[in-house]
Formats: structure tokens, C-alpha cells, sequence
């Protein structure tokens, strides 16, 4: 079974990008289930429903977010209703949405969890205790596991890696928009990355116009960001998980899309 994830997908221009990309991708790597972090989708900032069915549109089978996922309100009523758009298994257990879903791939049943990071962002629960306790819940319902870890840190991420090798497919780092060179399989069969990268304009800071960021972290004065545009780029990762629910091998997935219009 193979799975392609896809990293922070950042506004118009990463839907697009994407929309582009996605066919020859598909027909290039064959994946029979495609991740796709959205959280960034709805103009930089946050998920709607309508930007999460732009994903689902290109063959998206489910859609992780992070700390952006609450941004706009219209879209908690379709995090209720949508099981295949997971938020972070450690916010309080009454938010809107759900931490982790099943879905059947590849002859597989493939448990997608989403978990945030505690140190630098704001969560209800430690992610190392509500993964475990997510893979108790799972024993015995899904044959392989694969987590979205949406982290500020580069250490809490390298230990959750660690945390869970052997016990799930995959951990793949997001949310710092920037692509690590530390992918690989750990030694027990898991497959990892502090960071995937995003699904944006590499002429941008994160995503937002150069000129944007510079101005407020220049003068430190509030400043109005918008959504890069140029140069274009989707960035993942593709995992071969085996019949043991193990990653059998790594590659990271970094190409540029057409050019706009």
C-alpha cells in the first residue's frame, strides 16, 4: 500500500498548484491513498469547506489541518459532518471535529491521525499520551497507521518519531512550511520527517509576500499579509507501507508547478 502526503497546501495558489500537479503525480507514483494538509487552504489561513472540496476534487482521500483549523467559523458545522477532515487529536475533546479517522486503501484499513505539538502552540493534551491512547483504541480495527504531527519544534517532532517507531507506518512533520533533509525509515519500521514542506510559493516567506514579512518583522508594526503567488511548488513525501502495517521505504517529493495562467 502507498501513500502520498502532501504538505501545508497555502491558499488559492496552492490549490491550484496542486490541481496541476496532482495527475502526474497520481500517474507517476501510483499511491492508493493521498494525505493532504489543509489547514492553510482558505486564503492562507485556515480551511473551509469549500477549499477542503478542492482537495478532495484532485483524489484527496482525507485532509489533516493544525492550529489554523478554527480560524473560520462557518466551517465547524462541516468539521462535525465530514469524517474524512481530522483536526489535532490533543485540542479539548469538545472542539469541533475529530483527531483521527479510518479509510480503506489499498487492501488496507488506514487509520489517519492528526496530533499538534505543545511546545509552542496551544493544545489541551500531551501528544505523546493521546497518540497512545488512540493506538490502543485502534488495535485490532486498522492494519496500518500514518500521523500528521503539527509541530512547532524540531525536537518534539525528531521524538515523536522515535515514540512511535515500530508502531505506526508513518510520522510526518508539518506546519514549519519548510522541507527537513532528515527523511528516512527509523529502525523499527516507521517512517519519518520533521517536515514535509508546504504546497505554496517558494517566493515567499511560508507563504506570504516577501515584502509583507519583512515590513513586520522589520518594524514590528502590524502589517496585512497576502498570499504569494509565484513559483509554485507542491512538497510531500510517499511511504510503501507492508502487510505488517511498516514503511518499507522513503522518498521525499519536491516539484514545481505550472507556471499560472
Amino acid at each position: 500500500m502507498r501513500v502520498l502526503f502532501i504538505g501545508d497546501v497555502v491558499g488559492g495558489p496552492g490549490r491550484r498548484g496542486l490541481r496541476e500537479t496532482m495527475p502526474a503525480l497520481r500517474e507517476q507514483h501510483a499511491p492508493d491513498l493521498i494525505v493532504v494538509n489543509g489547514e492553510n487552504t482558505a486564503g492562507g489561513v485556515g480551511i473551509t469547506e469549500r477549499t477542503a472540496n478542492d482537495l478532495f476534487a484532485v483524489g484527496t482521500g482525507v485532509i489533516t489541518t493544525g492550529n489554523h483549523v478554527y480560524r473560520h467559523r462557518e466551517a465547524y458545522g462541516f468539521l462535525e459532518r465530514e469524517r474524512l477532515v481530522v483536526r489535532p487529536a490533543n485540542y479539548p475533546q469538545g472542539n469541533p471535529g475529530r483527531g483521527f479517522t479510518v479509510v480503506e486503501a489499498g487492501g488496507m484499513k488506514v487509520a489517519v491521525i492528526n496530533l499538534s505539538g505543545a511546545v509552542g502552540l496551544r493544545v489541551a493534551r500531551s501528544p505523546f499520551d493521546t497518540v497512545d491512547g488512540i493506538l490502543d483504541r485502534l488495535e485490532g480495527e486498522a492494519d496500518a497507521v500514518v500521523v500528521d504531527f503539527h509541530a512547532e519544534v524540531t525536537s518534539e517532532k525528531v521524538a515523536m518519531g522515535w515514540h512511535l517507531d515500530g508502531r505506526v507506518a508513518a510520522v510526518f512533520g508539518t506546519h514549519t512550511h519548510v522541507p527537513t533533509a532528515d527523511g528516512r525509515v527509523l529502525p523499527g519500521g516507521t517512517a519519518f520527517i520533521s517536515d514535509v514542506g508546504m504546497t505554496g510559493s517558494r517566493a515567499s516567506v511560508l507563504g506570504v509576500k516577501p515584502e509583507q514579512a519583512l515590513a513586520s518583522l522589520i518594524t514590528q508594526m502590524p502589517t496585512k499579509f497576502e498570499t504569494a503567488e509565484e513559483d509554485v511548488w507542491v512538497m510531500g513525501a510517499l511511504v510503501d507501507v507492508n502487510e505488517r502495517g511498516l514503511a518499507d521505504s522513503f522518498e521525499q517529493v519536491m516539484v514545481p508547478a505550472p507556471p499560472a495562467g
